[in-house]
């Protein structure tokens, strides 16, 4: 009789020591947040700062966007696995804005209004925090987007350099969105309109089972990984920390869903680098600041071929770096890897383009 073969950890005492931790407490890892303070805070959105662990920061404060659905726990995921506590060693202050959940009040808010209203209201509020300096603005998935939209319609903005991580800009390129384009054709007008239009938005739970459904692989086969890594307390925290995360999504906003469906699943605008935002045309060639485009290697939701499209876009851009780097959607941001490879590389292109080092 044929069967699965059952994986086993190599280091059985140590496994058997971490099932015992574990069930003598609530968990493994430690999930306390990053100590941070509220530098502004309204019905829109929460500007928090994360102090240099230097008494001066050495550089100039970044400003990190969360995307919507998601919270800004990405972005701080556990101790000893946060990208925030990571960038605060190296002598910055760090930022994070976040909206809070939505609400069915929220329900016409459009994608203008993170382009032109919370995203450079946040860095304005961060620029004059830190005393006038330009400000690092970085964001992960549909944040990256945002942050990039909104440094090509505002030149106004006192930017050092922009940074969008695991952010498609051509969906021909992403495999989900290439299965569901022909569904779309034949039952989207009688489905997916209807159903964001009634409801106002998008519940929680169905943006949190789409984002499960981008990796299904590696929640089919998650038993396995458990059993074998056992042995592996950091693997199993972070598996712990992922779940944390997964199980906080947000709603969608109803409007803005709307609107990213016609744009991503019928349009492909985000590829021709432009895209009507508000009542004008905003062109992704008006951004002038040095860019960084990081991709995840093993990213299905936005793999590096829809990712790596955004550097052909940016022509007006002084420089352009293009990284990519292990993980998917969520581990490029915040996997164990990134602590060696995605992260250094960030801090070494902040530190590149701090406006001290630039004007040498």
């Amino acid at each position: 009789m044929f069967g699965i073969p059952v994986p086993v950890p190599r280091d059985l005492p140590r496994a058997v020591e971490n099932v015992r931790a574990r069930l003598e407490s609530s968990g493994l890892a430690d999930l306390r947040p990053t100590p941070s303070e509220v530098v502004d805070s309204s019905s829109e959105r929460t500007v928090r700062r994360f102090r240099s662990v230097h008494r001066e920061a050495t550089g100039a404060p970044l400003l990190l966007v969360t995307p919507l659905a998601a919270t800004s726990v990405a972005f701080d995921l556990r101790r000893g696995c946060s990208v925030v506590e990571y960038l605060m060693e190296t002598g910055r202050d760090v930022y994070v804005v976040d909206y809070g959940p939505v609400n069915f009040e929220d329900r016409t808010r459009g994608f203008e209004h993170w382009v032109d209203d919370v995203v450079p209201d946040a860095v304005r509020v961060v620029s004059e925090d830190a005393g006038g300096r330009p400000v690092h603005l970085a964001g992960w998935s549909l944040g990256g987007i945002f942050a990039v939209y909104a440094a090509a319609a505002h030149s106004e903005l006192p930017l050092a350099s922009l940074t969008p991580i695991a952010s498609p800009f051509d969906l021909r390129q992403v495999p989900l969105f290439a299965t569901l384009r022909p569904l779309d054709r034949l039952f989207g007008p009688f489905t997916v309109s209807p159903l964001y239009k009634a409801l106002g938005t998008i519940p929680a739970p169905l943006t949190s089972l789409g984002f499960k459904a981008a990796s299904i692989d590696k929640y089919l086969t998650r038993p396995f990984t458990i059993l074998a890594n056992l042995d592996d307390r950091d693997h199993l925290e972070q598996l712990e920390a992922v779940d944390r995360f997964m199980n906080s999504m947000y709603a969608y906003p109803g409007r803005t869903f709307g609107q990213l469906y016609h744009v991503v699943m019928r349009s492909n605008e985000f590829a021709t680098g432009h895209m009507e935002i508000g009542d004008r045309r905003v062109h992704l060639s008006d951004i002038d600041v040095p860019t960084m485009v990081i991709a995840g290697a093993n990213d299905g939701l936005a793999p590096e071929k829809a990712v790596h499209h955004l550097t052909e876009l940016l022509t007006g851009a002084p420089e352009v770096r293009y990284g990519a780097f292990p993980g998917g959607h969520l581990g490029v941001l915040t996997g164990r890897a990134a602590r060696e490879t995605m992260w250094p590389a960030l801090a070494d292109f902040l530190a590149h383009t701090d406006p001290e080092v630039t004007a040498r």
